[in-house]
């Protein structure tokens, strides 16, 4: 899981300090207060990781992708024309990596759980150039730097005596810029003899990105159709236009642990009755072998079923969700942008615990970013409770201070309350009460004030 995130340079926000990440993190603030950049720049690394293209620093994105963010000019709009990306991002595994000796291979060398990727990106005129990247774990910094003559350099640092060696028999020759930003390049592991193990830091960078997943704000429509063709997607789509194949793709295999002994479908149908949203729902073939389908639900125990389209919009928008948090794999990260969209308060509230749950039960990790009162005021409510525990919680307010972002974390204490609740959190609510009942006030003088004179005024005849 990501434990922290610490961005400077990126969009508005100038520096964001590091960021604890929890097991249910949360980015509440105004519109354009800077908490979208927050989940793209992970979204970003991902595309990054699975692009094609090595040579390429960060993919940007295009209509392909989660994220099209532009340009550099875009992403740097606040900075001059020759600026600097900072990026810091630190994950834990769930099991130990192990690295062995590189001189000894019998021999444990390295061992820990969290791991931490750094990069400074150099942007000139929007041509972006890696400055410097590295990798920390156990106490060690093993980092690409440029300059010197060799084009780059590499560097290891730590509490122990360690020097790369160089490989004998190999003429000395340039070190080429990293592979996209993270990544050492090959003539790295074949020009120092013990440089082998800097792939696996690499690769468990990229693995910790393929944990990663995914759901907009604006989810898809629903149809009165759906065809699948047999195969089992990854996930539920940016836009949630796959939730319908994954519930019918697990159907296929084993009953997943985290699902308490039920199908996906009896998951989802289960939730939709505690939300209040439906008492029956299912995902069925049209006709035998055409590979099309249809969802229906029953919105009470009296009402006949249904076609998905012809109920509120809100059961549509909430089935994404529902899905992806329990069908990504476990131990995932599961980022979530404005899941209440569409959804009366009550369920927002019910949306909260859907959260709680799959954290529990799955082992997944919830980023979310959100304006909904109502879904903070569960999870509050839990964690006064005792159903969810603080220290798994992160949450922040996201704010603009002279123009830059700015990331307060709220002092969540063991019983669900939050010390340094922000002003106008959500709206100056006692300010609108006080204002009404101003109004009110003067509205009855004015109408008695009315009726006093009326009573005054002798009738005409």
């Amino acid at each position: 899981m990501i434990t922290s995130l610490r961005i400077r340079g990126f969009k508005s926000w100038a520096d964001t300090r590091e960021l604890r990440f929890g097991k249910l993190t949360g980015f509440f603030g105004s519109n354009s207060s800077g908490k979208t950049g927050l989940v793209q720049l992970p979204l970003l690394l991902k595309q990054t990781a699975e692009s094609a293209d090595r040579a390429a620093v960060l993919d940007l994105g295009s209509k392909h992708v989660v994220v099209d963010i532009g340009g550099w000019k875009d992403i740097l709009c606040r900075r001059p024309q020759s600026a600097e990306l900072s990026i810091q991002f630190s994950w834990r595994r769930a099991k130990p990596l192990s690295i062995r000796a590189p001189e000894d291979r019998s021999r444990i060398w390295l061992s820990g759980t969290d791991m931490r990727f750094e990069t400074r990106i150099q942007v000139d005129n929007g041509t972006a150039e890696v400055a410097e990247m590295a990798y920390q774990f156990q106490d060690f910094r093993f980092s690409m730097e440029r300059g010197g003559r060799t084009g780059y350099e590499i560097k290891a640092t730590g509490p122990r005596k360690f020097a790369f060696v160089k490989s004998q028999g190999r003429p000395f020759s340039r070190i080429p810029a990293p592979v996209k930003c993270y990544g050492f390049p090959d003539q790295v592991r074949a020009g120092w003899q013990n440089a082998g193990f800097l792939a696996d830091l690499t690769l468990e960078f990229e693995q910790e990105l393929a944990r990663l997943y995914y759901l907009g704000p604006l989810r898809d429509y629903p149809h009165r159709e759906y065809a699948w063709t047999g195969t089992r997607p990854s996930d539920v789509g940016k836009n949630g236009e796959r939730a319908v194949e994954a519930l019918i793709a697990s159907r296929v295999g084993a009953k997943e642990p985290g699902w308490g002994g039920l199908t996906l479908e009896e998951v989802v149908a289960r939730w939709f009755g505690t939300l209040g949203l439906a008492t029956a729902f299912h995902v069925e073939e049209i006709a035998k072998d055409t590979s099309l389908y249809r969802v229906s639900i029953s919105t009470s125990k009296e009402a006949a079923r249904v076609l998905i389209t012809d109920v509120g919009f809100g059961v549509s928008q909430i089935l994404p969700v529902i899905v992806l948090c329990y069908y990504a794999p476990r131990g995932s990260t599961i980022i979530l942008e404005q899941p209440e969209i569409h959804l009366h308060p009550a369920v927002q509230m019910g949306l909260a615990d859907v959260l709680v749950d799959a954290i529990k039960k799955r082992q997944v990790q919830i980023i979310v970013e959100s304006h909904s009162e109502y879904l903070l005021r569960r999870i509050q409510r839990r964690i006064a409770e005792g159903r969810f525990a603080a220290s798994d919680t992160s949450l922040y307010f996201c704010k603009m201070v002279n123009g830059e972002s700015v990331a307060e974390p709220l002092n969540l204490d063991l019983y669900g309350s939050i010390s340094n609740w922000p002003r106008d959190f959500f709206g100056d609510e006692m300010g609108e009460i006080a204002e009404m009942s101003k109004a009110a006030g003067r509205r009855r003088r004015k109408v008695n004030h009315s009726c006093e004179q009326s009573l005054l005024t002798p009738t005409s005849r």
